[in-house]
Order: structure tokens, then C-alpha cells, then sequence
């Protein structure tokens, strides 16, 4: 059997195949009135066409544990039960059609309030539905960005609890499956990497101490997500900084200790926590972060980034660079990529039988 459609177990949930689908902000959410967060239609039919397509594990985008913790007004959130309704039916068809519903759990941290990306993205104020930004230091994030306020310790601890309520909202909505989001610049990732924490207490300085923040949200999701529900975490595994941010010898330290912490498995990404960086980006461009996590701790690892081509992507888990696969401008282009590959390849994945005429 294609490596790409062998089932994959972690903890007591069974994942169909190794094609997943990862977090990819929509910004289409209703930014005011009781809505605001909630997902509409057109989620609804976002996930659901990329569940009939076979996908295996669809994760659901950057969801909110506050409004402040959105990159813009569009954003989904889940810190209410007026979202958690609305969650529901996107979960109980993913589920219907044999996909398996997660969600990331997110804080945007010094990179909130910002305007659409179709429309430049750039910082909005309250007059455009924005507010002031928070961060592990009152640094901004690049020129023209305001500058954050800076996390009392106090402060910190409301926003792990948020992350605990979040996923016990996750739960109620259906989902299998929570991945805390720690990647790309946003809050958890500015507290890793010294790039962007300046603080000189304890959560700032040495690698001990910028890893705590994100550890102690680990624990409070850890404590509220079921025993047999695997625990994701999405890291950026380097800042792309030639000295004085977060590396890929920190990625490996820290996912030990995320396993330790009942973190199941680790979608490695990188980039994103400071401007103007050249990534070298290509082919399977981040593969081998994933790799290095995969063979030298006991994490399993999901691996992203310009995966594209079925070979490709059977050659990364046939090779023990990663567990899983996720296919994110691909799946963008393609819904049914996951069914179109399992024909190629020699696979099965599971087809709406409205769509059995296409096998």
C-alpha cells in the first residue's frame, strides 16, 4: 500500500490517511454582531469540499481564543458558544464524509489588528474595527506597526486559560484533534525566540525561560483535552536569522520537551517572526526541519511546504522524514487531491457515494 493512504493512530483516535490539510486563514468571518467569529457558508464549504476530496485530517484555520488574539476582524474565534454552534455542522460532515475536524488554537499576538491581506494587510485602528495589539515585549513587529503593549505575568496566565477554554469549546464543537498554534510570528512564537522577547523576568532571557510561557499553555490545554485526543502544536523551527533568533537545535530541544508535556505530534513550519527575511523557499523546502525533529526525539511530526506532486509526498513518508503530510496551497487548487493521488498511487480513501461514478 501507498504509504500516503496507511492509517495513522495516535493516541485512541485513527486517522484514514497521511494527507492533511493545514490551518490556512480564510479572513471571512463577520467582524461585528453576534456572529463576529462565527464560521459561515462559505467555511462550510471550504472544509466540506476538501473532506469529500478525501483529505484525511482537515485542520481547521487560525481560530481565536479572544478577539484580541485575531490577525484581523475576519478571523474565526471560539470564545463563545454562539461560534461553538456554528462549528458543529462543519464538524459533523467532515466526520459524515470520513475526514477527521481539527482546529488550530491561536493568539496573534503583536501581528493583530491588521487589515485584509487582499487589501495590503496593514495595521488598523479602531475606526476599522481594530485595537491595540499585546506582546511578550513592546516591540512592534516592523516599521509602521504600533508598538504592543507589553504582557504582565498576570496577564499571561488569563491568556493560557483562554487557550484551556478554547479547547473545551473545541471539544463541545466535535473537534478530534486541537493544535496550539506557536508558528509564524504570532504570540507563542514571540515568546520563544529572543528575536522578539526582550523581557528580563522569568519568561525572558535563556531558552529556559522563553519556552516557559508556551509550556504553561501546553499544560492548561493538556489538562482539559481528553486523555485519548491527540494534542498538536505548530512551530516555526527556525526565524531564518543568521544570529539572535529561534534555530533548528531549539526546535529539536524544545519538541522533546513538548512531548513530555503530552504534545502527540508536531506540524513544523518555519518563518514568519521577523520581516524581511530571505527563506530559501523550494520543493519540500521545510522537509528536513521535520526530519531532524522525527529522528532525533520521540515526537511525530507532520511536514509542510510546497509539497505538490504525489511522488514527492510518498517519498517524504516512505523515506521516515515525516508521519504525515500537509498540502496547503495544493489543496487550495485541488480539493480532491487526496482522491485524485489515490487512484495514481494505487490507495483508497473514502468517496461520497455520489461520487462513486469517479472512481
Amino acid at each position: 500500500m501507498s504509504a500516503l493512504f496507511e492509517p495513522y493512530t495516535l493516541r485512541e483516535l485513527t486517522i484514514p490517511n497521511r494527507v492533511w490539510m493545514p490551518p490556512m486563514c480564510q479572513y471571512s468571518a463577520a467582524h461585528e454582531g453576534p456572529g463576529t467569529g462565527a464560521p459561515d457558508d462559505w467555511h462550510f464549504a471550504h472544509y466540506a469540499a476538501r473532506a469529500t476530496g478525501g483529505t484525511g485530517l482537515i485542520i481547521v484555520e487560525a481560530t481565536a481564543v479572544a478577539p484580541e488574539g485575531r490577525i484581523t476582524p475576519y478571523d474565526l474565534g471560539i470564545w463563545n458558544d454562539t461560534q461553538v454552534e456554528a462549528f458543529r455542522r462543519i464538524t459533523r460532515f467532515l466526520k459524515d464524509q470520513g475526514s477527521v475536524p481539527a482546529v488550530q488554537l491561536a493568539h496573534a499576538g503583536r501581528k493583530a489588528s491588521t487589515g485584509l491581506p487582499w487589501q495590503g494587510g496593514a495595521p488598523i485602528g479602531p475606526e476599522a474595527y481594530g485595537w491595540q495589539p499585546v506582546a511578550p515585549s513592546a516591540l512592534p513587529f516592523d516599521e509602521g506597526h504600533p508598538v504592543p503593549t507589553e504582557l504582565t505575568v498576570e496577564q499571561m496566565s488569563a491568556v493560557a486559560e483562554q487557550f484551556a477554554d478554547a479547547a473545551r469549546r473545541a471539544l463541545a464543537a466535535g473537534f478530534e484533534v486541537v493544535e496550539i498554534h506557536g508558528a509564524h510570528g504570532y504570540l507563542i512564537n514571540e515568546f520563544l525566540s529572543p528575536y522578539s522577547n526582550h523581557r528580563t523576568d522569568e519568561y525572558g532571557g535563556p531558552y529556559e525561560n522563553r519556552v516557559r510561557f508556551a509550556l504553561e499553555v501546553v499544560d492548561a490545554v493538556r489538562e482539559v483535552w481528553p486523555d485519548d485526543k491527540p494534542l498538536f502544536f505548530r512551530i516555526s523551527a527556525t526565524d531564518w536569522l543568521a544570529e539572535n533568533g529561534w534555530t533548528a537545535d531549539d526546535t529539536v530541544r524544545f519538541a522533546a520537551e513538548l512531548h513530555a508535556h503530552g504534545v502527540d505530534l508536531l506540524d513544523v513550519s518555519t518563518g514568519g517572526n521577523a520581516p524581511a527575511v530571505r527563506i530559501p523557499t523550494g520543493p519540500g523546502y521545510q522537509v528536513p526541519f521535520a526530519a531532524r525533529v522525527r529522528n532525533e526525539t520521540p515526537m511525530a511530526v507532520a511536514a509542510v511546504g510546497q509539497i505538490t506532486e504525489p511522488e514527492q509526498a510518498e517519498k517524504i513518508l516512505a523515506g521516515g522524514e515525516a508521519d504525515a503530510v500537509l498540502l496547503g496551497r495544493e489543496l487550495l487548487r485541488d480539493p480532491s487531491w487526496a482522491r485524485r493521488t489515490a487512484r495514481e498511487l494505487g490507495g483508497e480513501v473514502w468517496v461520497p457515494k455520489q461520487y462513486h461514478r469517479s472512481v
